[in-house]
């Protein structure tokens, strides 16, 4: 396989483009998930009756094959980037769920308890103690599913908004490996990146961590 590293140069505006029109896709997705996990899994956790449901239908979802999402949501909204926002939201559930549930469990109930004694509402108590205490479990599946999401933004070509996706169908139907090539390149690029970004907000976020290292 020979890679013409001269097309780099020759198709930097276009590696930009697909590269802003990948995150465009990735970022919207685990946001949404995120807002729709953190009101589920508090749910879960307080409701023990509602947990394995909850978890249950998140892991159903996330075994149905990505095209098939596309596929199922293209009535509903059509050739549009709010499908395939849509169908990575439903990918990015699974681990936000799972994660937030689990970072949840992780905080002592000592210090809800605590917290109760001092006067404060469930709310208070959820906002202010439950949620930082578990926003390192919670951030580690952000992490996953931000990577996870830029991974099968790709499979999104599928409609017209696969982002850098675009250049493996490009390679693949031109039997030309170069684009394809500065797909996995960026892809790699893009999932290191936003990992270290998740990285240092988690950093900035937990002083007490820091203290305690």
């Amino acid at each position: 396989m020979t890679v013409d590293w001269g097309w780099f140069p020759d198709h930097q505006s276009d590696l930009v483009t697909l590269t802003l029109d990948h995150l465009s896709t990735a970022v919207p997705a685990v946001l949404f998930g995120l807002l729709i996990a953190l009101p589920l899994a508090v749910i879960a956790h307080r409701v023990r009756a509602l947990r394995g449901l909850l978890l249950g239908l998140s892991n159903i979802l996330f075994t149905i094959p990505s095209i098939a999402i596309f596929v199922l949501l293209l009535p509903v909204t059509g050739l549009t980037r709010t499908t395939a926002i849509t169908g990575l939201t439903v990918y990015t559930l699974v681990v936000l769920l799972r994660n937030t549930v689990e970072g949840l469990d992780s905080v002592p109930a000592k210090v809800r308890e605590a917290s109760t004694a001092m006067g404060a509402r469930p709310l208070r108590t959820l906002l202010t103690v439950e949620l930082p205490l578990a926003f390192p479990v919670i951030m580690a599946g952000v992490r996953v599913a931000t990577v996870m999401a830029i991974s099968l933004v790709s499979v999104a070509s599928y409609i017209g908004y696969g982002g850098l996706g675009q250049l493996f169908t490009d390679g693949f139907q031109r039997n030309y490996p170069t684009p394809v090539v500065a797909g996995v390149l960026l892809s790699l690029l893009l999932a290191l990146v936003a990992d270290a970004v998740l990285v240092t907000i988690q950093w900035l976020c937990t002083p007490w961590l820091r203290r305690r290292a």
